[in-house]
């Protein structure tokens, strides 16, 4: 488990975007106690996912620049050949067995979980979609239905 803890963990839009905000979540402690000193992993799916955010809630310079330093700290994921065919994989699956990730609206979360699955890293989540999705490792507080 070490060599796991070692490589850290993917963590999703919802959980990033409470540890990132100065106003935060109750449930942003509980998942910072959840990841432990385990380095944190972003796919490029969850920059984009906060810096939307920020413009859409009409965020100052100052405050988005304030985003992007905090974003630099941790390890980006890019998408590459490797994870779409992952990330491809993941739908098939999930339209096969009727899980939800399957579902078109969920584009963006099958790239976060298709990070975590190229990693092999657990993905830290609260979102309910994750749950039981084949070949994904979900860490959560969430209770699973």
């Amino acid at each position: 488990m070490s060599d796991a803890r070692e490589a850290g963990v993917v963590v999703d839009t919802m959980v990033m975007s409470w540890l990132l905000e100065p106003e935060r979540s109750p449930l942003a402690e509980p998942y910072e106690e959840l990841i432990g000193d385990r380095p944190i992993v972003v796919a490029f799916q969850t920059v984009m996912e906060l810096r939307f955010g920020a413009l859409n809630a009409h965020w100052g310079d100052l405050r988005r620049r304030r985003l992007d330093r905090e974003l630099a700290k941790y390890s980006l994921m890019q998408a590459d050949d490797a994870m779409a065919t992952v990330c491809a994989e993941i739908r098939h699956r999930c339209v096969q067995i009727g899980h939800a990730l399957g579902d078109k609206i969920h584009d963006g979360d099958r790239w976060i979980a298709a990070a975590a699955i190229r990693r092999s890293l657990p993905l830290v989540s609260h979102d309910g979609v994750f749950d039981k999705a084949p070949g994904l490792d979900l860490l959560t507080i969430a209770s699973s239905s």
